[in-house]
């Protein structure tokens, strides 16, 4: 078996240099024999046994590794994975894993999936599944050992510490698919809003149909939210744009090495709705489609870009099937949107770069023009008309979440109540936060500050001068005024602890899409996008050029 797997690969090999001797691409033709005969050395003469399958794809990831982070290549076994990545479908994978503490547990779970049904619950620990230990087994292969074929079911034992036992479920394998549109609906004022997770198949017809559902509720504002929506297909993104812009319009255009890879998208239809005021929301994690909707819609001053930069992704990539079931995700282009902007954020194609490419200074942005005259740059990525930073968050709720506190008190107060008031009017009230007070206290958790970390940093460091002696008393001073302010600190920051306590009970019951409608009422983002809505002067003024 071992002879015959080396006899196809140094066959396929070798038909490569032909045709490329037929090309006469001498440098390629040169440095595939360099590669043959370094494979066929090594297995003849190395002193173990070898698997040239495995060096050979070794050696084509490093290859790839050394352009960019999105030419890749998928063997057989990884092309599954591939897939449901970009169709948002797997067999039955609903449950996010983590490993905590040599474990893996539960973190999350998606709506009302196979998982759920069976009666596994967040904060649950895997020990097993189908018989097998899930003990030294990374998370990939206890998701592998979970796929399969819908209708057929799996086995899966775990640990719920609430309960303080272990328990054994039998979990119905489905399609689950990921939604492109978790959730929208109206935020009051009506002001609509949709949230956008990712660019997968039918993204486009979702967002009209929720767009259409919202103008029947008496929308008269829409915001979308693309926060933390790391793109997919482009397509779906023109098709978007599609509804707010009016036909024939330019949305981007791609360039690249080869005259196919050259394309301009427009718009195919005339507008649903050309007029209705539109604020988009990005943040640093937006990028690849969610930046050719904002940086569009902002470059056609369709709408205002509220929140924060972009991420700043600016290639194109596409699959190309090869032998053996195997494919290669390859940048072939990069796009632009209407203005003549690239929002690429890293340079990969310098030459006089070797590793992993650079950021691209702002020093060499270049000046461009929206549709109205508005000034915007490339400044490797979109930049937001409205600035909104992210909350700052208290040392103390960092500790509390690091420490897994909330984590684990939405676990018990799961397991106590069966059930909770709708996600969008839950809120952690005196008597819940007085229970998670005493939930720290019964279980002594002993969090540490972000000051605490640091006076030990200067306790290690003085010891390591033989100079502690002369500050230790200052030292045990301090340590107990830390601990005091803490135990303050529960209550100062009691607003931001509870808002924090609310989300993840909310999670347990409603899961993310309950988690996120929860939070629409705290969201710096929200309010910002609502004030500049609802104010139809300012609205304007931000999308004509400044005088």
């Amino acid at each position: 078996m071992r002879k015959t797997v080396i006899t196809v690969i140094f066959v396929a090999i070798a038909g490569l240099s032909a045709t490329l001797r037929a090309q006469n691409d001498f440098e390629i033709v040169k440095n595939v024999d360099i590669f043959i005969n370094v494979l066929n050395e090594l297995n003849q003469k190395y002193a173990d046994e070898i698997s040239p399958g495995e060096l050979t794809q070794t050696a084509i990831k490093a290859m790839l590794k050394s352009l960019d982070p999105y030419t890749v290549y998928y063997n057989e076994g990884e092309l599954e994975s591939y897939r449901m990545t970009n169709t948002g479908e797997s067999n039955d994978i609903d449950v996010t894993l983590q490993t905590v503490d040599k474990q893996l547990v539960v973190t999350d779970m998606l709506g009302e999936g196979p998982s759920v049904k069976a009666g596994l619950r967040v904060g649950d620990r895997i020990l097993s599944v189908n018989g097998q230990s899930s003990a030294n087994r990374d998370i990939d292969a206890i998701y592998l050992a979970m796929r399969g074929q819908p209708g057929s079911t799996y086995t899966v034992e775990v640990y719920r510490p609430t309960e303080r036992k272990n328990l054994t479920f039998k979990v119905k394998r489905e399609k689950v698919k990921q939604p492109n549109i978790p959730w929208s609906g109206l935020l009051g004022d009506k002001v609509g809003y949709i949230k956008l997770n990712q660019f997968l198949d039918k993204a486009g017809s979702e967002v009209y149909d929720a767009f259409k559902k919202l103008k029947e509720e008496g929308m008269q504002y829409l915001i979308i939210d693309l926060r933390d929506n790391g793109g997919g297909l482009l397509g779906e993104a023109v098709n978007i744009i599609d509804i707010f812009v009016g036909k024939d319009v330019q949305v981007v255009e791609t360039k690249g090495k080869i005259p196919d890879m050259n394309n301009i998208y427009k718009t195919r239809n005339e507008a649903a709705d050309a007029d209705i005021p539109i604020v988009v929301l990005v943040n640093e994690h937006s990028a690849s489609a969610s930046e050719i909707v904002s940086g569009t819609l902002q470059d056609l001053d369709r709408a205002v870009i509220v929140g924060k930069k972009s991420f700043g992704k600016g290639l194109v990539q596409k699959v190309y099937p090869m032998e053996y079931n195997t494919s290669m995700k390859v940048t072939v282009s990069k796009y632009y949107i209407p203005s003549g902007r690239c929002v690429q954020n890293i340079e990969y194609f310098d030459r006089d770069t070797t590793k992993g490419g650079y950021k691209i200074p702002d020093s060499l942005a270049v000046a461009y023009k929206t549709k109205n005259g508005r000034t915007v740059y490339d400044k490797g990525g979109v930049e937001p008309d409205v600035p909104v930073e992210d909350e700052e968050v208290p040392d103390i709720l960092t500790a509390l979440i690091e420490d897994r506190a909330i984590f684990d008190f939405a676990n018990e107060y799961r397991a106590k109540h069966e059930t909770i008031a709708e996600a969008e009017t839950f809120t952690v009230d005196d008597a819940i936060y007085n229970e998670f007070l005493q939930f720290l206290k019964a279980n002594q958790y002993a969090y540490t500050t972000e000051l605490e970390t640091k006076l030990e940093e200067l306790k290690a460091t003085a010891e390591s001068d033989n100079a502690f002696p002369g500050i230790q008393t200052a030292y045990n001073q301090l340590k107990a005024q830390i601990e005091t302010l803490k135990t303050q600190e529960l209550t100062t920051q009691k607003a931001s602890i509870s808002r924090a306590l609310t989300q993840e009970i909310v999670s347990r019951y409603y899961f993310s899409t309950g988690k996120l409608v929860n939070s629409l009422h705290h969201d710096r983002c929200i309010e910002a996008a609502k004030g500049v809505l609802l104010d139809r002067s300012r609205y304007n003024a931000i999308l004509s050029p400044k005088k």
